[in-house]
């Protein structure tokens, strides 16, 4: 059976000491050994196929490589689980594993899981939400480097960065798209007045609307929450007795079941979507966006984007001993993604 390699096969067929190897293998190279220097480690690494040990990596450099990740209910939520895909994929892509609690919406459990994944020694916190919120962040994320996903500091002076979609420009993207259609006439179903997402989408809706210099109608933004029923019945009050030329030629929704109940009114009214009314989508919700007939137009949130970013923002501050917000922001936002599909089309004639 063929040896293992050590680091010490390596620094002798690259010429170099065992403590230069040591240093570029774990990413402190840089400003330590010579670009030659590492090329040629790095070359000779290959050759050797080695790589350093993780266990005893861990062991010098007092880490466990273990991130713990609180979440309010995204691992027994079908909505936002990606948000934690994300996160596990540039965590493993960096030799980290994740440990993920999940409260159940139970905020009185926040302290302890926090607190019981500091016992096992994690070298990072991460809470992760269902849902843009504000979060009062439990003060055991205060001992160890923390980031926080979907979800925003409460605190008056925030402590934590945040990693969270740009619900203005997704707003004002949808509106958009449907102005581009020819729509002027465009109604907003905008979600619930307790969540922070919604006048956020509100204010792209009506910045799209000062973009194109047109007024924004008030009797056309309704918030009607998040449901199919209440999709249902707001887009009632917009369409039944209604004559054609004063209903709304568009109707954006703040997620994908509004428009679902949007569609299931129009069908009720025997109006054809997309030909005599668009609906626009918000979410990109798994198996509801692309399955509708017709399948919805929408605007897809980032959530394994999300993710990634604020896992590679808590990885890069656990390895640099620097805070995560050591950039002099405590904010990062990821733009949402338009996906067309079949529910909008240019305005009727």
């Amino acid at each position: 059976m063929q040896r293992k390699a050590t680091a010490l096969d390596v620094a002798k067929r690259a010429g170099v000491s065992r403590s230069a190897v040591s240093l570029v293998l774990n990413g402190r190279g840089d400003g330590n050994v010579a670009k030659e220097s590492q090329d040629r480690i790095r070359q000779a690494a290959a050759e050797l196929n080695y790589s350093p040990n993780p266990i005893a990596l861990s062991l010098r450099n007092q880490r466990t490589r273990v991130i713990g990740i609180v979440s309010d209910e995204v691992v027994t939520s079908p909505f936002d689980g990606n948000i934690i895909g994300g996160a596990d994929d540039v965590a493993r892509s960096r030799g980290f594993v994740t440990v993920v609690m999940d409260t159940e919406l139970d905020s009185s459990r926040d302290a302890s899981a926090v607190e019981t994944l500091l016992d096992r020694q994690v070298d990072g916190l991460m809470y992760v939400t269902v849902g843009l919120k504000p979060l009062d962040v439990p003060q055991g994320m205060l001992r160890v480097p923390s980031v926080l996903a979907n979800c925003i500091d409460n605190a008056p002076v925030p402590r934590l960065h945040h990693v969270i979609p740009d619900e203005v420009s997704g707003g004002r993207e949808a509106t958009e798209h449907l102005l581009g259609l020819g729509h002027r006439d465009i109604a907003f179903l905008a979600g619930a007045q307790t969540s922070p997402a919604a006048p956020l989408r509100v204010q792209g809706y009506r910045g799209a609307f000062d973009g194109a210099g047109l007024p924004v109608r008030a009797d056309r933004v309704f918030l009607a929450g998040w449901d199919i029923d209440t999709g249902f019945n707001g887009a009632m009050k917009l369409l039944d007795g209604v004559s054609p030329s004063e209903r709304p030629t568009a109707i954006m929704c703040a997620n994908d079941r509004l428009a679902v109940g949007v569609v299931l009114a129009a069908a009720r009214l025997g109006l054809s979507v997309p030909r005599d009314l668009s609906i626009m989508g918000y979410d990109d919700e798994f198996r509801i966006a692309n399955t509708m007939v017709p399948a919805l137009t929408t605007m897809a949130l980032p959530l394994r984007e999300m993710g990634a970013a604020a896992m590679t923002r808590l990885l890069d501050a656990v390895e640099s001993g620097d805070p995560v917000d050591s950039a002099g922001t405590l904010e990062t936002m990821v733009p949402c993604r338009l996906v067309v599909r079949e529910s909008t089309g240019p305005v009727p004639a």
